[in-house]
């Protein structure tokens, strides 16, 4: 692809971005960033989040990961869809009751001090390793349409990446996030469609067709009852439940935008909608997987060693000039969609839970909250630099793999502050969840050996919240 053309359309698209910041970020306070003045229109945050969810990842690694495990991956987000009904019917609720800017405030008034900084601790660790890990996949895609041809190093390029969010997000906070979102959705679903079109067009096929080879190809399974697989049907369902629970509900990124609906109702409908679409979404990503595979085969075309390398390879260099543009616009709207919005959650957090902008007034807060989103800034730069130096695996398994270890946390202190009545020794807090972790790290290592061959997978998560659970349970405060 011409380097003229793609600098064009990337500059094209960030004027756009800024323009639609300049747009909602004007006469913007310090409750405009932080909870958008809770007037946001629930039908824009539902389309906006399907951006934010699917994310770079999904994009590059969930069509590339067909070719290794079909479409089991589908399985997941069945488990996804029931997750999110959790979150309206249970967790927002409660947020809204208690009028919650940061949600980890509830651990605070529930179970502690020490369980509030630790939720909000963890917090900040998994969203800035999720967001670097998707900003580092769009990264080496825009170097390689675009940078490396003017030999511009990759250090450079993410500079310039984490700066455009910056600048666009700098003022307006999620109040700009929540329409940016839905403008950058626009274009990640068009990418995909107009890609899925131009397949089986280009075979001459119709859309009925297209069902049918994507059915009849090695690609298709959804189901793996193997109950030793790390893609057994009941793990990665139940999997699919408590990662959406932890990522989502216990997540201040996407919680926040839920948070700035008019009221319960609203942001309940907002979930309904965003949750019945994001399914339809993926299952469009993982038939463009399969499509993408039978593209390559029939026009033997050798496949990247990276599965993640799959569907950049086959938009930029073999097909027509429209779908390499709309590819990369799509990856680019994936991957600013999703970071965007981590970077303002990030800042939330850390303004919220540990500046305590909710406790005090501070004449300095504007300043300070602008010292804060630089220095997010500067250390997602950081750990995408460190990613890029020791990853060698995709990065859809990565990101999930963290999760499970840096999200467990969360999903022991929430569920045991909902479902239990105990106080605890909270002083003990910082303990449990260091341990519960590197409990289940361990286990994970050791699973086949212990376990008879068994193989853990998305439901180590499960794993290092019952670890966190019991370790809390233990520390509970004995009633006489």
């Amino acid at each position: 692809m011409n380097p003229l053309l793609v600098a064009s359309l990337l500059t094209g698209y960030f004027l756009i971005l800024i323009f639609v910041a300049y747009l909602t970020s004007r006469s913007a306070t310090t409750d405009t960033f932080f909870t958008a003045n809770r007037k946001s229109p629930w039908f824009i945050v539902a389309f906006g989040m399907i951006g934010t969810t699917i994310s770079g990842v999904t994009f590059i690694s969930v069509p590339g990961e067909v070719g290794n495990s079909a479409f089991t991956y589908f399985q997941f987000i069945m488990g996804n869809f029931v997750g999110y009904m959790v979150i309206a019917f249970i967790l927002l609720p409660v947020y809204y009751r208690m009028n919650l800017i940061s949600i980890y405030t509830y651990l605070e008034e529930r179970l502690g001090f020490y369980s509030y900084k630790s939720g909000s601790f963890f917090f900040l660790l998994s969203r800035t390793i999720g967001a670097a890990f998707r900003m580092y996949l769009v990264a080496e895609v825009l170097q390689l349409a675009f940078f490396a041809h003017f030999g511009i190093p990759f250090g450079v390029t993410v500079l310039i990446s984490i700066l455009l969010i910056w600048i666009y997000t700098t003022k307006g906070g999620v109040k700009t996030i929540i329409w940016t979102d839905s403008l950058q959705t626009i274009f990640l679903i068009s990418a995909v469609v107009l890609t899925i079109y131009f397949i089986f067009n280009s075979f001459g096929w119709s859309f009925g067709q297209m069902i049918k080879q994507v059915q009849e190809s090695p690609h298709s399974k959804v189901f793996d009852w193997d109950w030793r697989s790390g893609k057994f049907f009941v793990k990665q369902f139940l999997a699919g439940i408590f990662i959406t629970i932890v990522m989502s509900g216990l997540d201040q990124d996407m919680m926040q935008k839920n948070l700035t609906c008019k009221n319960l109702k609203e942001a309940q409908k907002n979930m309904l909608t965003f949750s019945s679409i994001f399914v339809f979404v993926v299952w469009m990503f993982l038939t463009l997987g399969a499509l993408l595979y039978i593209y390559a085969e029939s026009h033997q075309i050798s496949l990247p060693q990276k599965s993640d390398d799959l569907y950049p390879l086959l938009a930029i260099n073999h097909m027509s000039l429209m779908i390499g543009v709309f590819f990369l616009l799509g990856i680019t709207a994936a991957n600013y969609a999703s970071a965007d919005s981590a970077l303002t959650s990030l800042t939330t957090a850390f303004c919220i839970d540990f500046l305590n902008f909710g406790k005090r007034e501070d004449p300095n807060k504007k300043r300070m909250l602008k010292i804060t989103h630089i220095g997010f800034s500067l250390l997602l730069f950081l750990v995408i630099m460190i990613f890029k130096a020791v990853n060698n695996q995709s990065v859809v398994m990565a990101v999930f793999k963290v999760a499970g270890l840096t999200y467990g946390p969360l999903l022991g202190l929430f569920s045991f502050g909902m479902l239990t009545k105990f106080r605890i020794k909270d002083h003990f807090v910082p303990i449990v969840v260091v341990a519960a972790p590197t409990l289940s790290w361990l286990l994970n290592q050791f699973s086949e050996q212990l376990l008879n061959g068994y193989q853990i997978g998305f439901e180590l998560i499960i794993i290092n919240g019952a670890f966190t659970f019991f370790g809390l349970f233990l520390i509970r405060i004995r009633q006489k």
